[in-house]
């Protein structure tokens, strides 16, 4: 049985530990409202842009999206990783890893560890993929620092170069969605070669045949489409990101949670240990005691 010290030590530490989670909660509660506002006025954009993409693009020739939506045989292929740059948020970041090691398992198990490439988006994504044998491309731990729509297009003006120039045949990202502050999924989308989009159902055109569908372009269709294209796929990582960070803060706040209602039920275990010893000591010297002075008695 432990000594009545080293019970108080643990005691102290757990009740130290317990005050850090509540104030880490706290901290991420106040960021996930933030983050939350931030991604839920970001989607309408990014689905309005996808749409009005969709519609540009039903009549449009090969010719106009064809440096972005080239077909190839998938080579060479870069993955966004998106994680965090701190821990302590349950299995938000090796969720991420086993996605991306699961996409590979399944997509790109034919293709040498040197094809394939990793953009990783978070401190923690960076440190992990730095221990593999993937390449990594570009340094972006410092995005989630200050995070705007221009730290993150750069990273995305990367991979799309990257693309164009015939050095990725294939990009595709790897994060976390959020649904609410408990739940989080692990979504793959690829970012390139563009996939085919749909209108969303219950537009105007949703269901219009194609020929029925008549625009007035200015300047023109395909300087409308070739500013679109960039500016949408550099949305959908920016979005992303957004996602990302929500649910960052979202399992923070979760783990956090459950940290300190564990650290209360250890506690409590712990008080109850610390009493029990405590008394235990009490009557063993209230005996040793009555022990003495019978002895002492008897000896008379």
């Amino acid at each position: 049985m432990a000594s009545l010290k080293e019970v108080r030590s643990r005691i102290q530490s757990v009740s130290s530990t317990q005050q850090i989670t509540k104030a880490m909660k706290m901290v991420a509660a106040a960021k996930l409202r933030r983050a939350q506002d931030n991604i839920t006025r970001m989607r309408p954009y990014a689905q309005r842009l996808t749409s009005i993409l969709a519609n540009l693009t039903r009549t449009t020739t090969d010719e106009v999206v064809s440096e972005y939506g080239q077909v190839r045989e998938v080579r060479r292929v870069l993955i966004i990783a998106i994680t965090s740059d701190r821990g302590l948020a349950g299995a938000f970041n090796a969720n991420v890893f086993k996605g991306v090691n699961a996409l590979i398992a399944e997509r790109y198990a034919s293709l040498p560890a040197s094809n394939i490439s990793v953009m990783a988006i978070g401190k923690k994504a960076h440190d992990y993929y730095g221990r593999r044998s993937y390449k990594r491309v570009g340094d972006y731990t410092h995005v989630f620092a200050k995070l705007s729509f221009d730290t993150v297009r750069v990273a995305a003006e990367e991979a799309m170069r990257g693309f164009a120039d015939g050095s990725y045949d294939q990009v595709v990202m790897v994060y976390n969605e959020f649904k609410n502050v408990a739940t989080q999924f692990i979504q793959t989308e690829q970012l390139l070669p563009l996939v085919p989009t749909e209108v969303p159902a219950g537009t105007p055109s949703a269901n219009a045949p194609d020929n029925s569908i008549d625009y007035i372009f200015e300047p023109s269709k395909e300087e409308i489409i070739q500013t679109l294209i960039p500016q949408s796929l550099k949305i959908q990582l920016y979005k992303a990101v957004l996602e990302s960070n929500a649910s960052e803060h979202g399992a923070r706040m979760t783990a956090m949670d459950k940290a300190t209602d564990n650290a209360g039920e250890l506690l409590k275990s712990l008080k109850l240990t610390y009493n029990r010893t405590r008394q235990a000591a009490i009557t063993t010297e209230i005996l040793e005691i009555v022990g003495g002075a019978e002895a002492l008695a008897a000896s008379r």
